[in-house]
């Protein structure tokens, strides 16, 4: 069955442009260099399922009109990938539920914390975001949609990455750890963190990124999560067969 990907934001925390910069992939006209902070929408057969919910959120959302969500996916807790929560509030107006989100042990006690009042019993009014934390421990089905975590290494931290049927969303990393790596065997699309050139301490850059995909194997592969190093036209035209740059608003579809 096929799965749907729209690429919400393809950006680093600091989005591009970056303020203050005058840099030519902050001045380029191509929109294809005009990214919001990282996030995708997956579907399949009226489920949809958000994944993170950056400081962007609400102009992602209008610009794809997303109108219904199934349940958000959460990666990790970086205020890049969280800081839009209360955007959430709109599928509260919308569907007049409690929405439900998920992610890691830690993920989740962060988002309870900094947005506790997100967390609290439902306003009959929804004056509120009203969600409710789910903690992932293994394999979960939204309808047509088998998730399956993928614990990868933030630097030291381990977060989340997520298999959709054939497709994997793996953003912010440096390593993945064997029994991981048995997690991504036989994918069609591979959507991967791609920070910039130069080596970074927590992501990894270009070439180990172009490596890692030859590694994992799968039959095409998007990079996400880069910086105002990296020109969108310049870097597909030397990405080897298979693999390019994803941008904010790209739609694909895997084989299924």
């Amino acid at each position: 069955m096929s799965v749907r990907v729209r690429f919400l934001g393809t950006g680093s925390s600091a989005g591009t442009p970056q303020v203050g910069c005058d840099c030519a992939v902050c001045r380029s006209d191509d929109p294809r260099n005009r990214r919001s902070r990282a996030s995708i929408l997956v579907e399949a057969e009226g489920v949809a399922l958000l994944v993170d919910t950056g400081p962007d959120l609400r102009q992602q959302l209008l610009r794809e009109n997303v109108r219904a969500l199934t349940a958000v996916l959460y990666t990790h807790f970086h205020a890049d990938h969280i800081n839009g929560i209360d955007d959430l509030r709109a599928f509260n107006f919308l569907q007049k539920q409690v929405l439900d989100c998920y992610g890691d042990v830690r993920t989740g006690k962060e988002l309870e914390e900094r947005f506790r009042y997100c967390f609290l019993p439902p306003d009959p009014a929804w004056a509120k975001p009203s969600l409710r934390m789910h903690h992932l421990d293994g394999p979960r089905e939204f309808g047509p949609l088998r998730v399956t975590p993928v614990p990868v290494l933030h630097g030291h931290l381990q977060i989340f990455g997520y298999r959709f049927n054939d497709v994997a969303y793996l953003t912010d990393l440096k390593r993945i750890p064997e029994s991981s790596m048995a997690l991504l065997q036989k994918l069609d699309i591979l959507i991967l963190d791609c920070l910039r050139e130069e080596e970074h301490p927590t992501h990894i850059n270009v070439t180990e990124a172009i490596a890692l995909a030859k590694e994992i194997g799968a039959r095409y592969t998007y990079f996400t999560h880069m910086t105002h190093d990296l020109g969108f036209a310049s870097l597909a035209e030397r990405l080897p067969e298979g693999m390019a740059p994803a941008y904010d608003g790209l739609q694909i579809r895997s084989a299924g």
